[in-house]
């Protein structure tokens, strides 16, 4: 089983940047694609970023692309999330998530088996 804790998530202008980090606890992290999803209030859940299990692949979102970048340290069970040139659009809770076994970079919900609880990310106008 994996547990997984988000952190670096806070208020930011527009414009701004912020990294989150999320780390994993369990044995099969290295196994695992890892992702990144959104939820805003009032709005579905949303895809953002997803790396697969040797960190050599990514994807996504392709509006995102360019101001967000996934990485991951497996040495340190640690999946991250660097966000650029953040807009106010962009304010939602964070989620990381890992898809146990998969050896591709997964995009939707049901492809992933733990959740962290999240990290508030905000951004101001």
């Amino acid at each position: 089983q994996v547990q997984l804790v988000e952190s670096g998530g806070g208020l930011v202008q527009a414009g701004g940047s912020l990294r989150l980090s999320c780390v994993a606890s369990g044995r099969t992290f290295s196994s695992s694609a890892m992702g990144w999803f959104r939820q805003a209030p009032g709005k579905e859940r949303e895809f953002v970023a997803t790396i697969d299990w040797s960190g050599s692949i990514t994807y996504y979102t392709p509006s995102m692309k360019g101001r967000f970048t996934i990485v991951r340290d497996n040495a340190k069970n640690t999946v991250y999330l660097q966000m650029n040139s953040l807009k106010p659009e962009d304010t939602a809770l964070y989620k990381c998530a890992a898809a146990a076994g998969n050896l591709g970079t997964p995009s939707t919900s049901r492809d992933y088996d733990y959740w962290g609880q999240g990290t508030q990310v905000t951004v101001s106008s």
